[in-house]
């Protein structure tokens, strides 16, 4: 009985499911921009809204981005981050491209009532936090039960 004899190149290569599946992604990525034009010109940020009993704080994900590229506008209760991350100019052949460039926009409505007046923003290691307080009124209180 004779065992298979194992070709070289096949026991050199390993099938690697996460690399396929990332290209696989690249390569649909590619198609959908290219089909739908100025559709997918603006994306979201990653982004925690936080409530605490005075506040509300909003952490969105800009790595890169300058304070001077980033709009932040509050209507009402509705916060709207939006801005540009300008593509970085090369020398050399980009083979892959996993980070964000282009326009990007975050919208939330605040569940509750805010003191406009008194919003702030940081933006500090590429993270900008913007805490927006809440209203008197939409501060809870505590209410002594009569006897």
């Amino acid at each position: 009985m004779t065992l298979p004899v194992r070709s070289p190149s096949r026991s050199a290569a390993r099938w690697d499911p996460l690399r396929e599946l990332d290209e696989l992604y690249e390569r649909v990525n590619t198609l959908w921009q290219s089909g739908l034009g100025g559709a997918l010109d603006r994306w979201s940020p990653l982004a925690d809204v936080e409530e605490t009993d005075d506040a509300y704080t909003v952490e969105i994900d800009l790595p890169g981005v300058a304070r001077e590229d980033v709009d932040i506008q509050l209507d009402d209760r509705r916060l709207t981050v939006s801005g540009d991350i300008e593509e970085k100019e090369r020398k050399g052949i980009l083979h892959r491209r996993t980070r964000r460039v282009g326009r990007f926009h975050f919208s939330v409505t605040l569940p509750g009532d805010v003191d406009a007046d008194a919003v702030s923003a940081q933006l500090h290691d590429g993270v900008l936090t913007v805490h927006v307080p809440k209203s008197a009124q939409a501060k809870p209180r505590r209410i002594a039960i009569s006897s």
